[in-house]
């Protein structure tokens, strides 16, 4: 994917590989997000950096206490975020922005990993239904959950798959796709954040 650039960033050195994620270690919140832009974190090596679906997602971020500035463009613009982990369901741009069940797979156990090194986590917010479904995925391979039947995606809805689970919440992913067409509103993006302040009682 990084062979492939835009005119825009034809002098760009692209980032190209699996991007890590990116956050605080000692988050009570975890984003999970879908894949690498292909002339987003795939280009800039960050997570939700330099694209549209970037743009939406910090700035509902910073306007709800979690990001230090409402806007990402590089690794080292100063960007930092308080109480919030980003990750993704698949760490390499896949094509069309479809990453294969087998990407998934191959990616899941860094998500698991990941779980388990977020002392704090409270909740998990789930952009979009690829990343909801490998979430629960994840959670009927480790006996949390039984079935996956009782959990219907929708925006901004929440769950509480397990006692002492996480708490998840579902939502719309900031894709140009959702936002373009008003399928996704700031407005509506906002509430998921406030959502889960108060369910991690921040």
């Amino acid at each position: 994917m990084a062979a492939t650039r835009r005119r825009a960033y034809r002098d760009w050195q692209y980032w190209g590989k699996p991007v890590p994620s990116f956050g605080d270690v000692q988050a009570c919140v975890l984003v999970l997000g879908l894949a690498p832009a292909a002339h987003g974190a795939n280009r800039t090596g960050r997570m939700f950096t330099g694209d549209r679906s970037g743009d939406w997602l910090y700035r509902a971020l910073y306007q709800t206490g979690f990001a230090s500035q409402p806007c990402s463009v590089s690794r080292d613009d100063g960007l930092t975020l308080r109480d919030i982990y980003i990750t993704a369901a698949a760490r390499c741009a896949p094509p069309a922005n479809k990453p294969t069940p087998e990407e998934l797979r191959n990616c899941r156990p860094y998500v698991e990993r990941e779980l388990e090194l977020l002392p704090n986590l409270r909740v998990v917010v789930a952009l979009g239904r690829i990343a909801f479904d490998q979430y629960l995925r994840i959670l009927k391979s480790q006996g949390v959950i039984s079935s996956r039947s009782a959990f219907a995606f929708g925006h901004n809805r929440r769950f509480r798959p397990a006692p002492d689970s996480p708490i998840l919440i579902s939502s719309y992913h900031p894709s140009q796709q959702n936002t373009s067409t008003g399928k996704l509103t700031e407005k509506m993006l906002l509430a998921v954040f406030r959502n889960a302040r108060k369910a991690a009682g921040l």
